[in-house]
């Protein structure tokens, strides 16, 4: 195979690539596994099969600034730097890491083989960040104490507003028995589940790749069933807010916003699982169309929707700051602090990308050989150009 000089590198077939870069029913599109950094970053422009992948994560991230930053404009807020924004920023950093790692990692990942093994190993930790910044973001705007009154040392949770809507459990009575949970295991458990969904999915880059898009969808289950557990909490209960607030009028599109955010979760897995539509016709969606852009473009809308979430309990939260402020508190809102949010999330991206470390180590190992005996083969083509 000639190259032409000066020409952008050719695109291949699924049989002139290593296995390891071959995509089941993808055919066309591969770039050269050789890429340049430079020829990385043009091929964003050029029709390959990772273009889409690309984009459909990279453009995401204005979308969620534009609508994040909504919030500090609200009446009532305090400055964007106030501790009752800690919970919020973590979980915009989880975002914007994990939609930037994923662009970044579908475009970046020719320049070799470790490379690219390397590049998916970060978009999993991302994922796995990004799941605790929910969780942060959760327990401190719709933990099941959100929005109840301390008084005298005990909490106020308003059963005296109005009865208990019929087959719902008691707001007071399910604090009591799920108190000890939120407040000393959630967050960390958060945590753990994190640490195993990034050795099961670096471990699917190494074994168990026939299933591997299998295990790396459910294995994402249990850290949604973990985070969403304040969701569950609430949807069972009575809100915390008195039914004739303003509070409670804006927390009650929450559900909403919930049901919609695991709509779009669903659909991402089937895609994800099925490899529709190019199972269907291989080699017609090479380029445009295939799943994992489908994959890509429902994952946002379900984050989408859990920003939308989040803020809806952020503002039930502002209108009622007497919810939340003895008389005599201080005029800014208590809660989160540095260590809570930010220390968290910076242990749990340590032990992270130890991680990381370790599997791209073993991945240096193990294709390291194959990039050298590549590396040579392109320059011999260079070689014949010249």
């Amino acid at each position: 195979m000639l190259l032409d000089c000066g020409q952008p590198l050719p695109l291949l077939r699924h049989t002139d690539v290593p296995p390891r870069v071959i995509e089941n029913f993808i055919l066309t599109g591969y770039r050269f596994p050789n890429y340049s950094l430079r020829d990385c970053l043009l091929s964003a422009f050029r029709p390959t099969n990772e273009t889409g992948n690309f984009w459909t994560h990279f453009l995401p991230v204005f979308v969620f600034s534009y609508y994040f930053v909504e919030v500090f404009g609200w009446d009532g807020a305090p400055q964007g730097d106030a501790p009752f924004f800690y919970p919020l920023w973590n979980y915009y950093i989880g975002v914007f890491c994990l939609l930037m790692a994923s662009s970044m990692a579908h475009l970046l990942n020719s320049m070799s083989l470790v490379v690219r093994e390397v590049c998916f190993f970060v978009d999993y930790g991302t994922i796995s960040s990004y799941t605790v910044g929910s969780s942060l973001a959760y327990y401190y705007y719709i933990h099941p104490r959100a929005g109840v009154v301390e008084k005298a040392g005990q909490n106020n949770s308003y059963s005296d507003v109005e009865p208990e809507p019929a087959g719902r459990l008691s707001s007071s009575h399910a604090v009591q028995h799920f108190n000890v949970f939120f407040e000393t295991c959630y967050i960390p458990c958060a945590c753990v589940v994190a640490i195993i969904c990034v050795l099961s999915c670096c471990n699917t880059r190494q074994r168990w790749r026939r299933h591997r898009y299998i295990i790396r969808t459910f294995v994402f289950l249990l850290p949604f069933l973990v985070s969403s557990t304040p969701i569950f909490y609430r949807l069972f209960t009575r809100s915390p807010y008195p039914a004739t607030s303003s509070s409670f009028a804006v927390s009650a599109s929450m559900p909403v916003y919930f049901y919609r955010h695991c709509l779009w979760l669903l659909v991402s897995a089937i895609f994800n699982i099925s490899k529709f539509p190019e199972r269907l016709a291989p080699g017609r969606f090479d380029i445009w169309g295939h799943s994992h852009q489908w994959f890509h473009c429902f994952t946002f809308l379900s984050i989408l929707d859990e920003l939308h979430m989040i803020k809806t309990e952020v503002k039930a939260l502002l209108l009622g700051p007497s919810l939340l402020l003895p008389p005599a508190a201080q005029p800014h809102l208590p809660g989160p602090t540095v260590l809570s949010t930010y220390g968290v999330m910076l242990l749990l991206q340590t032990t992270i990308i130890s991680i990381i470390i370790w599997f791209s180590w073993c991945a240096s190992s193990s294709y390291g050989p194959q990039g050298d005996k590549l590396d040579k083969e392109d320059h011999k083509e260079h070689t014949k150009c010249h």
